[in-house]
Parts: structure tokens; sequence; C-alpha cells
């Protein structure tokens, strides 16, 4: 696997995934240990891909963290390795990458490579409701028709969201402070907006 083919946010979830090994002092790398690594990732694809799929993060999160109480541990300084398991994942998730002619290896192909495993993650994955082929289709509401062309894709996901408030969306819902004293200009602006003659700015 070569580290300079993922995205930065797939590094990191391996890193991570590799300290979570050391704390609960397991011998290898799992599957599982990269999953909760996926999930903790505050602005990474995983969460939002899994509530596209209508599967619940943190529910998916604890029942990863139940399998993770249930692997071996070593007592004294060892040296953490990838399983076979986790090995097999990252194979898969580059054949993911390559199927959708992305140039990086990112977490959502993780996230993928996981659910269509047989067994392990993707049995607990396809509980929670996230199969392969839901993840596949819904991985365009997250990031669009956009390719993984760099090493850091993740950041330019959902970037209205990010960065903006959606004022229409907050009306609905009457967080917007009412507008007091404004009468004439509220009533001119109406005007020019709904006007169908002269040049209309909308």
């Amino acid at each position: 696997m070569q580290l300079d083919k993922m995205t930065e946010k797939s590094r990191e979830a391996l890193q991570a995934a590799n300290e979570l090994a050391e704390k609960w002092t397991n011998p290898e790398i799992e599957p599982e240990h990269l999953a909760v690594a996926l999930l903790d990732q505050a602005d990474g694809t995983a969460t939002p891909l899994l509530q596209a799929v209508g599967a619940d993060p943190a529910r998916i999160k604890q029942e990863f963290q139940r399998e993770l109480a249930r692997f071996p541990r070593v007592e004294g300084d060892t040296q953490v390795g990838l399983s076979r398991r986790t090995q097999k994942i990252l194979r898969e998730a580059q054949q993911e990458a390559g199927s959708l002619k992305d140039e990086y290896l990112s977490t959502e192909h993780l996230l993928i490579a996981m659910a269509g495993d047989s067994n392990g993650t993707g049995t607990l994955l396809r509980n929670a409701g996230a199969t392969r082929d839901k993840l596949l289709a819904a991985l365009s509401k997250v990031r669009g028709n956009r390719r993984v062309t760099d090493a850091n894709p993740e950041g330019k996901y959902n970037t209205l969201s990010k960065y903006c408030r959606d004022l229409t969306e907050l009306a609905r819902k009457g967080k917007l402070d009412p507008v007091i004293g404004r009468d004439e200009e509220i009533r001119r602006v109406m005007q020019v907006l709904s006007r169908r003659t002269k040049n209309n700015p909308v």
C-alpha cells in the first residue's frame, strides 16, 4: 500500500487506528480500529456518507467499539502491525478507487470496502442499513460528481454547508430576527424584484 497514494484523511485514519490498537493493547490493527478512526474524524466523509443512507453513525461506532473489547490483548511493548483482514480492506479500497477513476485512496473508499467485506465490518454495516451499493449511490450526494485528484479532497466536499448559512431554512424554522422599522425599504425591494418590464436584478 503506497501511503503517497492515500489522501490526508485516510492516512490520518490509519494513524488513529494504530493509536487505537496500541491503546487497547491489541497486537494488530483490525478493520474495526479503522472504522472507529473513520467515524471519529470531525470533518471526514464516513459520517455524512452513513447519514446519507439513513444509518446512525453513533450507534455503528458503539457496535465497533464493542467488537474491539473482544479482541485479544497483549501485555508489554509490542510492535502493532496490519492484520490480514485490514490489508484485504486496503486492497479492496484501492480497487474501489480505481473503479471510480479516483487517483487517491480516500476515506469513502475505505468505508465502501468495509461494507463490501463478507464478514466482520461488512456484516455490522449491512445490519445498520449501510450496504456497499447504498453507499456508492449516496457518494454522489456527499461529493457530487467530483473525482479524487489530490491529497485533500475532503476539504472540498459540502463547502456551502461548511462556510454559509441557509437563510431560507433559518426563516422556515423561525430563527431569523424580525426586521423592524424598515417597511418602506422592504416594499421597495419587493417592487424591484417583482417588476417585469425594467431590468430585474434576479
